[in-house]
């Protein structure tokens, strides 16, 4: 059994799977930085792990309490490169991609055939673009949602951190700064779409913790679709060690 790890900027994802079903979760969860220690009850709850892969934009201090949750498995952690699991990067220096991103690319792979905008929204926006032959044309990162809500609050004198709601036309100022910014985000996918709007087949694969926030916003084809990151971390566990790049 694999243990894939998904260390990002807020939330380590987690799945359990075998190497015979890479995209079928026996376990999965979620822990917030503060509890990365938790891990270690979901190794010893799994006895039959034997290896740990997973991607990590959260840092090294972060890496080096996964390990160390996770002893005495060995984690590995996937390093982006120019062609993996039927993508090819097409990045100007294929190893400065975020790792997620690159999972999730690859994950976007195995889960639609077709062109597709990978969108996942967290802490950050992230909008990549595949082309139907699997080639990563290249993407977005912005502010996610209560980002952009928070660089408003610090950087005005008179613009509150506030809870607003959504309008077409909004008439308070917490209401325009939560319209603003959703439509700023709905605004850079759609954007970002229309680069393979007319080609067959093209879906937007939309995940992460705030997609449910603008996603009645889009009118483009969707289809909501948590853990593309898990997905690729299982799909490239499972291929021969030669055939991709990691660091421990």
């Amino acid at each position: 059994m694999i243990l894939l790890i998904d260390a990002g900027n807020t939330r380590i994802k987690w799945r359990v799977v075998t190497p015979d079903t890479p995209h079928a979760a026996l376990a999965e969860g979620a822990v917030g930085h503060a509890e990365i220690d938790m891990l270690a009850t979901a190794c010893r709850a799994w006895p039959p792990l034997v290896r740990a892969f997973g991607c990590n934009v959260a840092g090294a201090t972060v890496a080096a309490r996964i390990r160390a949750a996770c002893a005495p498995l060995q984690v590995d952690w996937l390093t982006p490169d120019a062609a993996c699991a039927g993508v090819r990067n097409r990045y100007e220096s294929p190893a400065r991609l975020g790792a997620d991103r690159w999972a999730a690319l690859i994950g976007a792979r195995n889960t639609h055939g077709g062109p597709c905008l990978v969108v996942t929204a967290g802490t950050a926006t992230t909008v990549d673009l595949l082309s139907a032959a699997g080639e990563f044309l290249g993407g977005l990162i912005l502010p996610g949602v209560e980002l952009m809500q928070q660089a408003l609050a610090r950087g005005t004198a008179q613009l509150p951190l506030a809870e607003g709601r959504f309008a077409l036309q909004p008439r308070r100022t917490v209401d325009a700064i939560r319209s603003g910014c959703l439509q700023a985000q709905a605004g850079a996918v759609e954007r970002m779409f229309r680069q393979i709007a007319d080609a067959p087949d093209a879906l937007c694969l939309l995940g992460g913790g705030a997609a449910d926030t603008f996603v009645d916003l889009l009118e483009i084809p969707l289809r909501r679709t948590d853990n593309l990151v898990l997905t690729g971390l299982g799909t490239v566990a499972t291929l021969p060690l030669q055939t991709f790049r990691t660091t421990h």
